[in-house]
């Protein structure tokens, strides 16, 4: 005992063990009506843990297949999201569990937006995770399209009457769908009575309470239209009274094939009221006994029972175990069936109407088929105006039923047959043998039947007593093939064969003899019917019919052999034809083809899409069986894909036609046909490589190990730099050593500086990158790729691998460009010449072109200006300084020596006055034969400073007193002592100083109290300015020599007395010819007194000890330095005379200083250009 409960533990413990969590869902997808109530059913098996499970219903929309939405669960109220918890809440989604394992959700009211994807969650309560906890379901809600539609009304009928309604049901729903259809009838607080309903299998059914009614005819649903159906009432009843409406339902099959209503409608109702009327009538049917024998006579009397009959109309119809006999009219003229109508016509039945409430049927011989149940319906009519009947209310009596003894008969029947059980397609064999004495005067027929499983029976072939063969009518055909025989070996024994059996032929076989006799009127007489039976079961060839397909070698690699088998199941014998066909779906595709048929007579057929497995596949079939085995040769990937045999069964029919009873598809087989593996190694080693532009960039790829000595390789050779994200492809050569450029190499112009080699061992490839420019720097690898050739000779790429890296930086020559850095200060004067050096001292090749710019930083201005540029191509551009200004035409460049340039700026003005550079570059020649800049460098600042020259002008200041009489004129000489430059001139202004009073001394103590007035102006240019008011016409103006200028003042007056003086204004040119003022002096003044001519000379002197003096103690000294300042002034005069005589020899006493245009750089000789003064 102990034993066995250890033995019952562990075997729990392993059912633990081995169960998993499993969780179903409805299956989908599911289609229904939007507005419509659904529930989706969801189950889990196989859990531990509490009998009570919880579950959690999400969707995934279609508009986000990928996001999880959810919607409720058992054991979170915080579960659903916000579009659903208002839903959730007021109960319009809810989950009923059904039991602790299984639950249902209820959506009562379905939205447009509920379609999508539903998945039902189990949370675990498991010691560990093993197996599904969620399941999908897909729900797609449709439009309800159902319309059903009936005009209300109300009618008024009168019992008898008849009744007429239509309803109209459509839809227009893209799903296949059925639609059922109902009527009901519903009185004022009842619940409705369905009178007929049209199925969705199309199927007629009255309501139990209008059934009998339907059986009758009384009730009928017809079809009208495409979308209309009619409902038929006749002999309105008062019961019938009440509102009658249609209602639809649109229904659709589910995955699970069960047949779901989307949708129900009704139409408005009609309202029926019914008079009812006294004609009321009852039948009954009277025979004196129940029980006859063979050949006595029997008579049926049917009785009305009515008010008023003559008056009325009333058919009567008489029906034998259901089948019509006879009817009569109300004209009471019998219509007998055709059975019937012989045995009337012989005088052994009658039918007749005996008075008005009275119809009899009297039959004078019975027979034995005569036993059954008789009756007979009287059916009251109504004459039309037309003349026509209709019919009205149907009534009939229970049945009458009656049994004819045989007489008795003393043969007993014994039956035998080869075979209880057999397979479909083998013949069956009966023999039934005849016991007992029957006399020399009877007769035997015999029927074989079948009784089926359904207790349906049917004659297979009759011998009748005169030994006519008479095959039933569902075998007659079958009977004219062959397929039926039957034979009486000897009397009293008879046989049955029936050839290539079918299911149909499987029940009871009944032998049913009957032994006739002849009576005295000479016709048959059956005595007595004996029979036997025996069942026979046949076995359906399809049944347990499978297909199986096998392989052991489910992969294999290239080059190999598989084999595949079809096994058919059940073991077949060899008559069976069954046709095997072996289908392929190649690796990739989604369509299977035939591959070969071995076809049902042994014949083979290969399929015309795949014509190259036939030189590399052999198909047998085994002699003991239908198994075929195919077996292929030489794998490749052409045959890699799924397999799959499909079997047919066949049979062969009594007229030689081939039936096909069945067919089965095997299982799939998937074939993978495996590349060999492999060993391809390439050299991981990285490197690095520094070297000077225009040498050559070695690169290796080395292949350490291949798979085959056959083996070819493509290499493909990259670059990455790094602002790329991957590499790019420099060369590709491939497996047939065909070279591709890649786009890099086209991009980049390096077609013409490649060069690959591969070594005679075939394992080292080798790139050169000649002439290295710096862009060529960066990281370099191959990718090798292996190649081999397969079974159907096409080269396949095995394998792929990347080398190691090689890290090349190409740089430029180193750079040694040296400036001279010499700082410099020069002060120059205007017009004078400043040369700047700028001097290389060492440069990084003698190859190498040097281009030249000189800059200036003027003060003031926040970037440097460019003066010019020498180009490397000896191309000298000015900079916007030179071109905006005349600097341009003051620029000389030279280079003496190579490495040495001097910029020479002419005629130096203040605003050239700056800190002067250069800058160099240098040029180099790159491998591609283009020039770039390798280097630059500044040189020292040279600041120049240009000034003008320092004024050195002198007047004379020598304060003097004059006396003059009245109308006598008086000189005012402007004597310039010294002067700053021999090209300057002067600009002369003459002013009279007087007191504001006017009149009496004036002293250079009061000059606040004097007002000066400009007598005459005398320009640079010799141009006069405007004389003053009332000095106007009495001034004349005189250039003695080119430092003494005299303006005297004619015909002296009283108002001229005061203090003159003059100012005097130096003016030079600048480089470009223009006049700026350098300095300007003021002489001393000069007092002049104008005497009255009345006045003494004597007087005057005395009255003046100034003059006193000057007159009577200083000439003697001031005469002898006259006398020598005479002289000295003839002897210059002289000279001078002799260049300063003018055309006809008249003097120039005012001649313009001459201009000089002078351009350094123009080789014409300067112009000079001599502008006359004013000669007084």
């Amino acid at each position: 005992m102990r034993c066995l409960l250890q033995e019952l533990t562990s075997l729990l413990l392993l059912g633990m063990a081995l169960a998993q969590r499993r969780v179903t869902v409805q299956e989908g997808p599911l289609y229904r009506t939007e507005g419509s109530h659904i529930t989706i059913w969801c189950k889990v098996s196989g859990y531990q843990g509490p009998s009570e499970q919880n579950f959690q219903w999400s969707i995934y929309l279609p508009s986000a297949p990928e996001r999880e939405v959810q919607i409720i669960s058992t054991m979170d109220p915080s579960f659903p999201y916000a579009i659903y918890t208002q839903r959730v809440r007021s109960g319009e989604i809810y989950v009923e569990r059904v039991q602790g394992d299984s639950a249902l959700l209820h959506i009562m009211k379905l939205q447009d937006r509920d379609a999508g994807e539903y998945e039902c969650h189990t949370p675990t309560t498991d010691e560990r995770y093993f197996g599904s906890y969620s399941a999908k379901m897909k729900l797609m809600v449709i439009p309800d399209s159902l319309r059903v539609t009936s005009v209300p009304q109300t009618l008024n009928k009168v019992e008898r009457d008849s009744l007429e309604l239509k309803c109209e049901v459509s839809k227009s729903t893209a799903q296949h769908s059925h639609l059922s259809i109902s009527w009901y009838r519903q009185k004022v607080g009842e619940p409705p009575v369905e009178v007929i309903s049209l199925s969705r299998d199309f199927v007629l059914r009255a309501g139990s309470t209008y059934a009998q009614r339907q059986a009758t005819g009384d009730v009928r649903l017809d079809k009208v239209g495409e979308t209309t159906s009619k409902l038929t009432v006749y002999n309105l009843q008062p019961s019938d009274q009440g509102e009658f409406y249609c209602e639809a339902a649109e229904w659709i099959q589910d995955p699970d094939k069960s047949w779901y209503a989307m949708t129900r409608k009704r139409s408005e109702g009609t309202t029926i009221n019914i008079q009812a009327t006294d004609k009321e009538f009852s039948v009954r049917l009277e025979t004196e006994k129940r029980t006859y024998t063979v050949g006595e006579p029997v008579e049926f009397r049917c009785i009305l029972e009515a008010q008023n009959i003559p008056e009325r109309y009333f058919s009567i119809s008489w029906a034998f175990n259901s089948s019509l006999i006879a009817s009569l009219g109300p004209n009471a003229v019998p219509v007998l069936n055709s059975d019937f109508a012989q045995r009337e016509a012989l005088g052994q039945l009658k039918v007749a109407k005996e008075s008005d409430n009275v119809f009899v049927l009297k039959i004078y011989r019975l027979r034995l088929e005569d036993s059954g149940k008789y009756n007979c319906r009287v059916t009251e009519r109504e004459k039309t105006v037309t003349g026509d009947f209709i019919d009205k209310e149907s009534k009939r009596p229970k049945n009458t039923p009656i049994t004819v003894l045989p007489l008795k008969t003393s043969i007993s029947v014994e039956m035998t047959n080869n075979a209880s059980n057999v397979l479909e397609g083998e013949s069956l064999r009966f023999g039934c043998s005849v016991r007992s004495g029957f006399g020399p005067q009877s007769h035997l027929s015999v029927t074989w039947q079948l009784v089926d499983k359904q207790n349906r029976r049917s004659d297979v072939v009759r011998l009748d007593r005169d030994g006519t063969l008479q095959p039933g009518p569902s075998y007659s055909e079958r009977s004219s093939y062959g397929g039926i025989q039957m034979e009486q070996v000897r009397p009293g024994s008879f046989t049955l064969e029936i050839f290539n059996s079918v299911k149909a032929d499987e029940g009871h076989y009944e032998c049913r003899v009957t032994e006739w006799t002849r009576t005295q009127d000479g016709e048959w007489q059956m005595i007595g019917e004996r029979h036997a039976s025996m069942p026979v079961s046949i076995t359906a060839l399809e049944a347990g019919f499978a297909v199986t397909a096998i392989s052991r070698t489910p992969g294999v690699t290239y080059n190999e052999s598989f084999d595949l088998q079809c096994i058919i199941k059940p073991h077949y014998p060899s008559w069976v034809p069954v046709s095997v066909t072996w289908r392929f779906q190649p690796a990739g595709s989604t369509e299977f083809h035939d591959l070969v048929t071995f076809t049902r007579d042994g014949g083979v057929q290969w399929g015309d899409r795949y014509t190259g497995f036939r030189t590399r596949t052999a198909i047998e079939k085994a002699e003991s069986s239908n198994n075929v085995r195919l077996s292929i040769s030489r794998a490749s990937d052409t045959e890699a894909g799924k397999y799959q045999c499909v079997a047919e069964l066949w049979r062969k029919n009594y007229n030689s036609s081939w039936t096909r009873l069945a067919d089965r598809t095997s299982n799939l087989l998937e074939i993978r046909v495996l590349r060999p593996v492999t060993k391809l190694q390439v050299s991981k080693s990285k490197r690095s490589i520094t070297l000077v532009e225009n040498r050559p960039i070695p690169l290796n790829c080395s292949v350490k190990s291949q798979t085959s000595p056959d083996s070819h390789f493509a290499v493909l050779w990259y670059v990455h730099k790094p602002s790329d994200a991957d590499g790019k492809l420099i060369l590709k050569t491939t497996h047939s050593s065909a070279f591709e450029y890649g786009t890099y190499a086209e991009e980049e112009g390096l077609r013409g500086r490649l060069q690959f080699e591969r070594s005679s061992s075939g394992g080292l490839f080798s790139l050169t990158v000649q002439r290295a420019e710096v862009s060529d720097s960066g990281s370099y690898y191959c990718h090798v790729e292996e190649w081999l050739l397969s079974p159907n000779h096409a080269w396949y790429k095995l394998a792929e691998e990347v080398s190691g890296r090689t890290e090349v930086t190409v740089k430029q020559p180193d750079n040694r460009l040296q400036v001279s850095q010499t700082q410099k200060n020069l002060t120059v004067l205007e017009n004078e010449w400043v040369t700047l050096e700028c001097a290389v001292t060492n440069r990084t090749s003698p190859a190498s072109q040097l281009s030249v710019e000189w800059y200036v930083w003027k003060s003031g201005h926040p970037e440097k200006e460019a003066v010019a540029r020498l180009s490397r191509q000896a191309t000298l551009q000015y900079g916007d300084l030179a071109t905006l200004s005349d600097l341009k035409g003051r620029l000389h460049l030279e280079s003496p020596s190579p490495g040495l340039y001097l910029l020479t700026l002419q005629n130096m003005m203040v605003q050239d006055s700056g800190a002067y550079d250069c800058r160099v570059e240098e040029w180099l020649l790159n491998p591609s034969n283009q020039w770039y800049k390798r280097a630059e460098d500044l040189s020292g600042l040279t600041t120049v400073t240009v000034k003008q020259p320092d004024p050195t002008l002198q007047v004379d200041t020598t304060i003097s007193n004059l006396t003059v009489l009245e109308k006598e004129p008086f000189p005012l000489d402007c004597s310039i002592l010294s002067r700053s430059s021999q090209e300057s001139r002067f600009a002369v202004t003459w002013y009279n100083l007087r007191m504001k009073e006017g009149g009496g001394q004036v002293s250079r103590g009061t000059e606040e109290e004097e007002e000066r007035e400009a007598l005459l102006s005398v320009g640079l240019d010799a141009m006069f300015g405007q004389e003053a008011g009332r000095f106007e016409g009495r001034l004349r103006f005189q250039r003695l020599s080119s430092v003494l200028y005299r303006l005297t003042v004619l015909q002296a007056g009283a108002a001229d007395a005061g203090n003159y003086s003059c100012r005097v204004e130096e003016w030079l040119p600048d480089p470009k010819g223009v006049w700026y003022r350098l300095a300007e002096e003021e002489s001393g003044t000069v007092t002049i007194h104008v005497q009255d001519t009345g006045s003494t000379l004597q007087s005057i002197i005395c009255s003046n000890d100034a003059l006193f003096y000057f007159v009577f103690f200083y000439p003697f000294p001031i005469f002898g330095i006259l006398i020598i300042t005479i002289l000295l002034v003839r002897f210059k005069s002289r000279n001078s005379s002799k260049n300063s005589e003018g055309k006809n020899g008249v003097p120039l006493l005012w001649i313009k200083e001459p201009h000089l245009n002078y351009s350094p750089t123009c080789l014409e000789p300067p112009v000079l250009s001599i502008h006359p003064g004013t000669i007084d």
